[in-house]
């Protein structure tokens, strides 16, 4: 008798405990339902404005992407090798399907993975390829590494040596050079799909557009060394053209290769101007092919670029309920899936409103294209702002809020690299002025129209360029670099010890004088 109002009670409390929990399941369901009702309406009514604004969200799928393969460079034979290659999913990688040497694969390098020490060759600290360094190097292989590189039986000059090393790839060079022939580039319409695969297929192409880039920038200052002016040329507009074909692509890390690409081709034009090798024809299709960069823009198409990159990105997820990576630990580089299938849907479409408006609103404006003008001070504040907002977690913000701070700094590297091309510009005049003179002049108002349509500014202030006249013949030309303050012409180094110039402290200097 007594047992039964405990039995009653315990059925009782099992009820309402079921009752509880179904509630709560309900009250749960509704919740995720609402959320992803207003994530799906906040997300539609931000791309029908942005459209209204004139902000095209899916730059990937632009018909200037839409390239026939025989028009495209980046369907050029030199790539034959990476586009028969199969994606191995037990390695996983890429690999070939029949493995052989590619032919139009070139490299500076031995197959030891060494290299030639204290090389030199800095533009931005006024110095010149060590082209004993590189003789050294291929006149000495290393020790139980066979020659990989022809050599003379006795040593000749430093240049000839170097030229008849690099002969091993003059047909490769060639057929790159008949690939830049195609004014188009595209490296895969696949891209918004996101996949490892062809992410790491974009890197290995990136990869060897850069190497080939780096191969040319020495054999352009060996045939200068050597007299060979017109190839050294030729070599130069080469490694300029595919450097134009590299800034077509939409992601940001195709333009961090375009902008290193830009560097190396940089140097050997210092050298030619340096040395006083440049004809004033060369030196004007120099002018002409530097002028028709524009990095500033370059900064704001990978943006725009990043952002369609991150917004496909999510709603892949959100189809596929499939995370991806690249699994280290384990030393086989496994590819770890993490299934999302609990993960509401709203938080891939606030996570996609996040990323879009975060570049929009904050990467974006950086860069001031009217103007032709970068604040530093502006991506202090923006950046500070940003990481202020990561401290107050928001499940919906914080993976795109995370890709903030790599993004902020590359604006620096596009900012110095279109001023040292502006430089480039402007010594180029500076040449055939003096080609014309017997001397640099006193101020730079004297070189335009007639040596230079229009003399760039500072980005930095929107000042004019900094430019005296020195002793000896020759000249410094500057900006006032990240720092915005002129410190007269001073290049300061990086405290790593690798001799690196940090372009966050002093000014960005073109100097004549090489040391």
């Amino acid at each position: 008798m007594k047992d039964q109002p405990k039995s009653k009670w315990r059925w009782r409390i099992l009820r309402w405990g079921l009752i509880s929990l179904a509630l709560l399941i309900t009250l749960v369901a509704a919740v995720v339902t609402e959320e992803n009702w207003r994530g799906k309406r906040d997300w539609e009514a931000y791309k029908k404005a942005a459209e209204a604004r004139g902000e095209h969200l899916d730059v990937l799928a632009e018909p200037t992407n839409q390239i026939p393969d025989d028009q495209n460079f980046a369907k050029a034979r030199v790539f034959d090798a990476l586009w028969a290659m199969k994606w191995d999913d037990k390695r996983p990688g890429w690999v070939a399907d029949k493995p052989a040497a590619d032919p139009f694969k070139v490299s500076l390098t031995r197959s030891d993975g060494s290299w030639p020490k204290n090389e030199g060759g800095d533009f931005q600290r006024s110095t010149l390829i060590d082209l004993q360094a590189w003789q050294k190097y291929y006149r000495n292989p290393a020790p139980k590494v066979a020659a990989e590189f022809p050599i003379a039986a006795q040593p000749q000059s430093p240049a000839a040596d170097i030229l008849l090393a690099l002969g091993k790839y003059d047909s490769a060079i060639e057929a790159w050079r008949l690939a830049s022939q195609r004014h188009y580039a595209h490296f895969s319409d696949q891209l918004a799909a996101h996949g490892t695969p062809n992410m790491s297929l974009l890197l290995e192409y990136l990869s060897r557009t850069k190497e080939t880039v780096r191969f040319l920038q020495l054999r352009a200052v060996a045939e200068l060394a050597n007299g060979q002016n017109d190839r050294a040329f030729d070599d130069v507009t080469l490694m300029l053209d595919i450097n134009g074909a590299v800034r077509q692509e939409s992601v940001l890390i195709a333009h961090l290769v375009s902008l290193s690409t830009m560097v190396l081709a940089l140097q050997p034009i210092y050298e030619g101007l340096v040395k006083h090798q440049w004809s004033d024809a060369q030196l004007v299709e120099l002018q002409r092919r530097i002028g028709e960069k524009d990095f500033l823009a370059d900064y704001q198409r990978a943006m725009r670029g990043e952002r369609a990159f991150g917004t496909d990105y999510f709603e892949a997820l959100r189809h596929t309920r499939q995370y991806q990576t690249f699994d280290f630990s384990s030393g086989s580089n496994r590819i770890t899936t993490i299934n999302l299938r609990l993960v509401p849907a709203a938080f891939f479409y606030q996570s996609e409103l996040t990323t879009a408006t975060l570049y929009e609103q904050d990467c974006l404006p950086l860069v001031d294209l009217d103007q032709r003008l970068v604040s530093p001070d502006t991506v202090r504040r923006t950046t500070a702002a940003v990481q202020a907002e990561l401290r107050h977690y928001n499940p919906y913000k914080v993976l795109a809020l995370m890709t903030f701070p790599a993004t902020s700094r590359s604006v620096e590297k596009f900012a110095s690299i279109q001023t040292y091309a502006d430089l480039a510009q402007v010594a180029c005049a500076l040449e055939r002025y003096r080609l014309a003179h017997g001397d640099y002049p006193e101020t730079l108002a004297v070189l335009a129209p007639q040596y230079i349509e229009k003399l760039p500014h500072d980005i930095m202030n929107g000042q004019p360029l900094h430019y005296r006249h020195t002793d000896g013949g020759n000249f410094i030309l500057y900006s006032v670099g990240w720092n915005e303050t002129d410190d007269g012409g001073e290049v300061v180094l990086n405290n790593s010890g690798s001799g690196q110039v940090d372009r966050e402290q002093g000014d960005w200097v073109w100097n004549s004088a090489a040391k």
